[in-house]
């Protein structure tokens, strides 16, 4: 997992895309591995995250950076800041949608 903070309190998130079906809104799945408090055997978490999209950049698969924002609505508190790697075979899609 990445993470970090800028400007304070905003903290920088790294995860995999899961869903893009909505508009303006993809699911990015953060893992992150955790200590357990008392056997110390590494735990592996994950969450799932609703970040805005709105110009819909981001393809199902895609390793995508996120940052903390102002609530886009009720669930939605986080912003897509860029895409750190396309998932295989995400643009052939769109490519071939645009030649037929």
């Amino acid at each position: 997992m990445f993470s970090r903070r800028i400007m304070g309190r905003r903290r920088i998130l790294q995860g995999i895309v899961v869903s893009d079906k909505m508009d303006k809104t993809i699911i990015v799945e953060v893992r992150n591995l955790k200590p357990h408090p008392f056997y110390n055997k590494v735990i592996r978490r994950r969450t799932k995250i609703k970040a805005n999209d709105p110009e819909n950049t981001a393809r199902e698969g895609d390793i995508v950076r996120v940052i903390e924002s102002r609530p886009f609505s009720k669930t939605k508190r986080w912003a897509i800041l860029e895409v750190v790697r396309r998932a295989v075979g995400s643009d052939e899609g769109v490519q071939n949608d645009i030649q037929e």
